[in-house]
């Protein structure tokens, strides 16, 4: 049985959820309810505040404890998908007794071999923290990141948090364009943007962490399951 310890934040647990039944449908053609996998989904509030800095202590307990407790039900192995909870990823591991997987391990994995330049966009703690940029550097990329882009990042997400989709909407249009002419690859190492990136189609690169952590569950399942 899959695991996944969401809600963070809340309205991204869906989207989370619907992806993972898309990559069933094509990566072994579910089609039969039959044919989907047993989920187990938690969904977990967490001391995250998009205006305040990060108390990593009472996050990183909040998420430990959420998942122990999905561990608790049966779960094969735990997906999070969420990116700033990747900062702690060693110390979830090491708190459980069932696999992990790393969602930016498999992020890394589906950024295109050509890419020059590498943009983040994530929430400020999961930037800060570098667990994106370490990575990138060792597969050679450059990695760019401007201040003014994490400020409209930040205001996009407080803005799908409030439920205001439409001018989260208009800040992803603005941002988009200004990245366009800089960078090539973009990574959404945030599930909340997916309210708006997933409505985007143009000249760069998205690398949606979400997807990659989609693909890398059913893949996990699959190997179990045979």
């Amino acid at each position: 049985m899959i695991g996944i310890l969401a809600g963070m934040g809340p309205k991204s647990t869906g989207p989370f959820v619907d992806k993972t039944v898309d990559q069933c449908q094509k990566i072994y053609g579910a089609v039969n309810d039959i044919d989907f996998p047993h989920m187990m989904i938690y969904s977990c509030p967490t001391p995250f505040y998009i205006d305040k800095p990060l108390n990593h202590k009472d996050m990183e307990m909040a998420i430990i404890n959420g998942a122990k407790r999905l561990e608790k039900t049966g779960v094969d192995f735990i997906a999070i998908p969420c990116n700033t909870a990747h900062v702690y990823f060693d110390q979830v591991k090491n708190s459980l007794s069932i696999p992990l997987l790393n969602m930016v391990e498999e992020t890394i994995k589906r950024v295109p071999e050509h890419s020059k330049k590498v943009a983040l966009l994530a929430t400020t703690p999961t930037v800060q923290s570098g667990i994106f940029q370490e990575a990138l550097a060792k597969e050679g990329y450059e990695f760019l990141h401007q201040d003014d882009w994490q400020t409209c990042i930040n205001q996009i997400i407080e803005k799908i948090k409030q439920g205001q989709i439409s001018e989260s909407l208009e800040l992803w249009d603005e941002l988009y364009l200004q990245l366009a002419d800089t960078i090539d690859t973009a990574i959404i190492a945030c599930t909340d943007l997916n309210v708006v990136t997933d409505k985007s189609s143009g000249d760069i690169s998205l690398v949606d962490s979400s997807t990659c952590l989609a693909e890398a569950i059913v893949h996990k399942y699959l190997s179990l399951k045979n």
